[in-house]
């Protein structure tokens, strides 16, 4: 039990509290607002910790009187927790897929390839002066992928700006982990569609000249990312295979070598003697491994020489995938020498070739499969033996 007692001009509150005196100034000269003091911080003291009149107390009661009664009673205020901002969700995504490569379950090229969407996205929320994550709305987000569309057909191989589909997929992926670490609860990134998925334009197989890297995509079917990172250590000579672990799936891919492109190979080999661990492609222009974006070009060239249009790496493999299911290759078959999964192989590749639709034809015009082709061709003899 507390009371007022007035010293000097200044009235005080004395009295014990959990059996230890209490001595302390309320800052008035007024004996009915230090009487409403009192009774509020009797109450404050009575509900505890967790009194909401802390926080109003401490604007009103003098510094030094304050401490004494929020500490008897347990009270603390309570630091406002920062907002979490793009920075810190970048870095911890950044070491979320550290991870994920150490396990094995991520490749550096895929990583490579999202600290690039990290860095767009970046510069577009620096351009527009936002920090915090809680500002990052579904607007802004549309807004970059604007942003990021007009900076993509600046540069020289565009392709229409197909990739940011990709871009937004990263991103989402990013905002989900966000909501994971519960940096924030709802993800703004809408996606725009699954990236690669354009079944309306379905493989695009063409043919061109004889070059080592067009030789090397034509007959294995290979990614550009796997095409130039194919070491001669891959490459087996004695049994007429390569042999590689792809970056993308992390499927091990056993290829038949081609007989044209053994000789090819043969011959760079001979020409080069070089180490098992050395790349096969190199730079025609510095001699150095040829990189991916290099490889582009170079096959962009030579389909324009050879007037076919957009021949990016990616067709080899689809020319190589065609050829197979026409030649008579199994889904599986197929899917086995891409390193990729029967479902894409049945999707993309599949429904593209027009000798699988005229067999399938064929079939389902002769009435009853292959069984009434067989009955109604034993039939034929008989008819002609009671004529």
């Amino acid at each position: 039990m507390m009371t007022i007692r007035k010293r000097g001009k200044i009235y005080r509150a004395e009295g014990f509290v959990g059996g230890k005196r209490i001595r302390v100034s309320l800052g008035t000269r007024d004996a009915d607002a230090a009487r409403r003091l009192l009774n509020r911080i009797e109450r404050a003291l009575s509900e505890g910790a967790q009194s909401s009149e802390w926080t109003e107390l401490r604007t009103i009661l003098p510094p030094s009187t304050f401490p004494v009664l929020a500490e008897t009673a347990g009270w603390h205020e309570q630091q406002e927790k920062p907002q979490p901002t793009w920075v810190e969700l970048s870095t911890a995504f950044d070491y979320h897929m550290g991870q994920r490569m150490a396990l094995g379950k991520m490749a550096s090229s895929t990583v490579d390839r999202y600290k690039q969407t990290v860095r767009e996205f970046t510069t577009f929320l620096s351009e527009g002066g936002i920090t915090k994550l809680a500002d990052v709305a579904r607007p802004v987000v549309e807004a970059f992928k604007v942003w990021r569309v007009a900076r993509i057909r600046k540069k020289k191989y565009a392709r229409g700006a197909t990739s940011i589909s990709l871009d937004a997929a990263v991103l989402h992926r990013i905002f989900n982990h966000a909501i994971e670490t519960e940096l924030v609860i709802k993800n703004p990134v809408l996606m725009e569609g699954k990236p690669g998925a354009e079944p309306t334009h379905g493989a695009q197989p063409f043919t061109c000249d004889d070059l080592l890297a067009f030789l090397l995509l034509r007959h294995t079917g290979l990614r550009g990312s796997d095409a130039v990172q194919l070491t001669w250590a891959e490459i087996h000579f004695d049994r007429r295979e390569i042999e590689r672990l792809t970056q993308k799936r992390r499927k091990l891919v056993v290829l038949p070598i081609h007989t044209e492109l053994m000789f090819a190979l043969e011959a760079e080999h001979q020409r080069r003697q070089p180490q098992p661990h050395e790349r096969v492609l190199l730079n025609p222009t510095t001699g150095n491994p040829l990189r991916r974006p290099r490889l582009y070009a170079r096959m962009l060239a030579l389909g324009k020489r050879a007037g076919v249009a957009h021949a990016h790496p990616h067709r080899f493999r689809d020319t190589f995938a065609v050829d197979l299911l026409c030649a008579g290759a199994g889904v599986y078959d197929v899917a086995r020498m891409l390193a990729d999964t029967v479902e894409t192989v049945e999707k993309h590749y599949s429904p593209f070739v027009p000798a699988l639709r005229e067999r399938v034809r064929r079939i389902m015009e002769a009435g009853s499969g292959l069984e009434g082709t067989s009955a109604s061709t034993n039939a034929q003899p008989h008819r002609a033996q009671v004529q």
